[in-house]
């Protein structure tokens, strides 16, 4: 209480602005508002234009180690691999391959093509769960991943503007490059990818 009255009970009273002062206001936050605008929306295109990639690697663990942008040997070598990489992988192959023929006859539908995009996925979270590779090859293995998770979503239907046909041949492509790649011993390439 101050001097015999409350002071939550004075009224609030605030000075009006006139129409100039608020053009000028408006005109002094406008550039404000225009680059924060402008910040959020480069925020929302880098992100929106973002590789599959990159996709990949933020929703798989990370080891720390640098993640490289292409596929290569270990100076020469492939990739070290356990047996949960190698036997999903396996399965990846045996799934897609016998699929070729069909596809290139146009004979696979849609619901056909849903289900194998689910169990190249459902390997893709299997190789991911278990995955115990030393950082660099783990690396190379993200990689993979994300040409794998990708092609799968065109199989899928995900993609409107590719035909699912063509996720197939991704995967497939992908397959063929983890057996280029990664040690795995008696690994055959498919053959036939279009």
């Amino acid at each position: 209480m101050r001097h015999g009255f409350r002071f939550f009970d004075q009224p609030v009273t605030r000075p009006r602005a006139t129409p100039a002062t608020n053009q000028k206001e408006m005109h002094m936050k406008t550039p404000k508002r225009t680059f924060l605008a402008n910040a959020i929306a480069a925020a929302v295109m880098a992100a929106a234009l973002g590789t599959p990639t990159t996709a990949a690697q933020t929703t798989a663990h990370d080891h720390g180690a640098a993640m490289p942008h292409k596929l290569t040997l270990d100076h020469g070598r492939k990739w070290a691999t356990d047996e949960p990489l190698r036997a999903s992988m396996g399965r990846i192959r045996s799934l897609v391959e016998p699929q070729l023929g069909a596809a290139h006859a146009d004979k696979l539908s849609p619901a056909h093509y849903r289900e194998l995009a689910a169990q190249v996925e459902s390997e893709i979270g299997a190789i991911v769960t278990n995955c115990k590779l030393e950082p660099k090859a783990d690396a190379m293995l993200h990689l993979l991943i994300a040409d794998l998770s990708a092609a799968a979503d065109t199989m899928a239907g995900k993609n409107a503007t590719t035909r699912p046909a063509l996720g197939l041949e991704k995967v497939v492509e992908a397959v063929n490059q983890y057996g280029t790649h990664f040690d795995h011993p008696d690994f055959k390439p498919i053959r036939n990818v279009r």
